[in-house]
């Protein structure tokens, strides 16, 4: 069944608030997360992360905007304290805890994205769905990166039995001039 209309629009703009408010905590948590790490690449990269969680944050306002809608005050608060809050659990959790939560966190920004985009999609809103593609591609890669960072760890198979995330197969890396 094709949703279209307000109530396609009114479902895109509560996603778009969610991700938007969400986007928020994943960027402070990889604020601290990055602190908590001691080899310099793996800061770098989680560095680099935390700024595509804020230029996607960006982009989902601007397409809030677009939609003539404004975050959720109260939702902006929750996931702000969220993600100060699992920023300072990395100091805490070692090495596996945030790299597998970051992970599955990645996965679940996936799927909103590719909702969000669909809806986008039915209701006509071609250069939303532009900018959403590219941040589920972003959002893939960053879900990748920190799969790998855990793939073969001991505690995973029982963690993902638990909590149901499991790392993407592992994507070599493009061979420099392929």
């Amino acid at each position: 069944m094709v949703d279209h209309g307000a109530a396609g629009r009114d479902r895109l703009i509560r996603i778009l608030q969610d991700a938007h408010a969400g986007e928020l905590a994943a960027a402070y948590a990889y604020r601290g997360h990055a602190r908590s790490l001691r080899r310099p690449d793996d800061k770098a990269e989680v560095r680099r992360i935390e700024q595509a969680e804020w230029h996607h944050r960006d982009q989902v306002a601007d397409l809030l905007v677009e939609l003539d809608a404004a975050p959720r005050r109260g939702r902006e608060i929750l996931m702000a304290s969220v993600g100060r809050f699992f920023g300072l659990l990395c100091f805490i959790g070692g090495r596996f805890a945030p790299m597998y939560a970051a992970g599955q966190l990645e996965a679940s920004n996936i799927v909103q994205y590719v909702d969000a985009r669909d809806l986008a999609d039915q209701l006509g809103l071609a250069s939303a769905v532009g900018w959403l593609d590219a941040m589920q591609v972003e959002e893939q890669r960053h879900e990748q990166w920190f799969g790998d960072q855990i793939r073969g760890h001991w505690m995973l198979p029982m963690t993902s039995r638990l909590l149901g995330w499991r790392p993407p197969d592992h994507v070599p890396a493009a061979e420099p001039g392929a």
